[in-house]
């Protein structure tokens, strides 16, 4: 009587039984198919933990670690300042985008930098000659009511009262201005700039009032403290932030023309902690000069390049000083590079070959575009990536920049490709054109359209972990670091689905269904 074996026997393992090696589905393959997130699936594994316990943790770049591996992208309606202090605060970093001035872009640089948890640093203020019909705009609008007054109607004026709703509810004249109404500064309670969060939440505690206004020694408001954001806010343990000023990690692109060195020196000056050369084909002379000029000059600045989709391509940049690389060309939800210059690939084999050949070297990618839900996520994850890079995915948040609007009945914020024209009207082309001579005829590599509203990041951030988790659970992986060395030693195991499997693995025979997130 044979003795039961400890592990599956080796005749099983390799038969295909048990899936195949990363090996066998992106190099043996005689196919030769290029292979997308949807093309895969990954075999489960022995579950022998809780979901609680996945560490979900890996590397942006050679220097920099995240809790959360994600990455919003440097694009104009999904990253700005409010985009990328949320992310920061959620464990992720966001990239700020490029189609602003220099000094604008180094100023929402600041302002991420600047952040203080549970600070409002850029209040909407009113003047005293704001009126009743002003507050209530701007009530319809952000959806509270209550407003600091400053003698310039800006964040930075003397401080001369706050307009709360209780002041405002019992004035049936619209046009009575605030100064008639607000709650003066002598009757206000205060904070003063350098007091802490600790010290801040005391205050407003004995107070007992939903506002606190921060203000200097020359009673100019510099920011304000709301009750509801201290209780949100009280705690980030997975905030990214740097090991020596604690301040929030931040990120922002530029491109790869002579007067972006410029713009890098400002981004430098703001004290961005990485920042990505931003190319549609990251494989040029340009950007290799761009990066080593990055690196000489701006050593304390981690440098990631892209976009690459081949091991050749990932060599150059590598070679070049890159700190990391972004991974992926013309698969983005509005991106038509693939369509319009035939020149690309399919992401999934683009992620798995140049992660391959990038770690050797330690360079960590981020897998940029294609993304569409935590399975894909976690695919890319599985497939080498430090990070996912997102774009349609966090473009419908509250923190995204743009007003939402409706249509047919549906929340929506407008979303549009770096790549489209409207965008390139903007200084977009800098991705995708390097010679000057070559800009009067604009060929559109993206599309512009609208996503649906997908709430707060203070919400999604922690959905789209809790996703991965359960992902990595399934398959029996205990950390992304584990998951990677089980893709290059053979154990994570893989197989191809054909378009009938895939239709089988989503949401079929129903007719008809509400897909919800949380």
């Amino acid at each position: 009587m044979s003795t039961f074996p400890d592990e599956i026997d080796e005749e099983t393992l390799n038969s295909g039984a048990e899936g195949f090696t990363a090996t066998q589905v992106f190099v043996k393959n005689p196919a030769c198919v290029g292979m997308t997130y949807d093309d895969l699936i990954v075999m489960p594994g022995h579950i022998g933990f809780g979901v609680g316990d996945v560490d979900v943790s890996s590397m942006l770049t050679k220097n920099i670690k995240l809790e959360a591996p994600f990455v919003s992208s440097p694009m104009d309606t999904v990253t700005e300042h409010k985009m990328a202090i949320t992310m920061a605060l959620q464990g992720g970093i966001g990239i700020i985008h490029s189609n602003m001035g220099p000094e604008q872009q180094a100023a929402e640089v600041t302002r991420v930098k600047k952040y203080k948890n549970g600070f409002i640093l850029d209040p909407v203020c009113l003047s005293p000659e704001s009126t009743l019909k002003d507050i209530l705009i701007l009530k319809e609008k952000l959806k509270f009511s209550s407003f600091p007054v400053t003698d310039t109607g800006k964040m930075g004026g003397k401080l001369l009262g706050i307009i709360s709703g209780r002041d405002s509810a019992f004035i049936e004249d619209v046009s009575v201005k605030v100064s008639e109404f607000m709650t003066v500064r002598s009757d206000l309670t205060c904070a003063h700039e350098g007091d802490s969060l600790d010290e801040a939440n005391l205050i407003l505690k004995k107070s007992k009032k939903g506002k606190l206004p921060v203000v200097n020694d020359n009673e100019e408001l510099v920011g304000l403290v709301a009750r509801a954001d201290i209780q949100k806010n009280t705690e980030n343990p997975l905030a990214s932030k740097d090991s020596v000023n604690k301040q929030l990690l931040c990120g922002a692109s530029i491109g790869t023309r002579p007067d972006d060195k410029i713009r890098a020196g400002l981004l430098a000056a703001a004290g961005v902690n990485v920042i990505v050369v931003d190319s549609s084909q990251g494989d040029s002379l340009y950007q290799i000069e761009m990066i080593k000029y990055l690196k000489a000059t701006h050593p304390e600045v981690d440098v990631i390049g892209g976009n690459v989709v081949t091991p050749s391509q990932a060599h150059s940049l590598i070679k070049a000083g890159a700190d990391g690389l972004r991974v992926g060309m013309g698969i983005g939800s509005i991106c038509t590079t693939q369509e319009v210059c035939a020149v690309g690939r399919a992401q999934a084999s683009a992620v798995y070959h140049v992660s391959k050949y990038a770690a050797k070297f330690g360079i960590p990618v981020i897998a940029d575009g294609g993304i569409k839900s935590t399975g894909h996520i976690t695919k890319a994850l599985l497939l080498g990536a430090g990070c996912v890079m997102m774009g349609s995915m966090l473009a419908g948040t509250d923190e995204a920049p743009g007003e939402y609007f409706y249509q047919d009945g549906v929340r929506l914020k407008r979303y549009r490709g770096m790549g489209s024209i409207e965008a390139m009207k903007d200084g977009g082309e800098k991705r995708y054109v390097w010679d000057t001579a070559c800009t009067q005829v604009k060929v559109a590599q993206g599309v512009s359209g609208s996503v649906t509203d997908k709430g707060t990041l203070l919400r999604y951030i922690p959905y789209l972990m809790q996703g991965i988790r359960h992902g990595l659970q399934d398959a029996g992986i205990k950390s992304v670091t584990t998951g990677r060395e089980r893709l290059y030693n053979g154990k994570l195991r893989f197989e191809i689905r054909s378009p009938a499997a895939q239709k089988e693995g989503g949401v079929h025979g129903l007719h008809s269904y509400q897909k919800r997130l949380y």
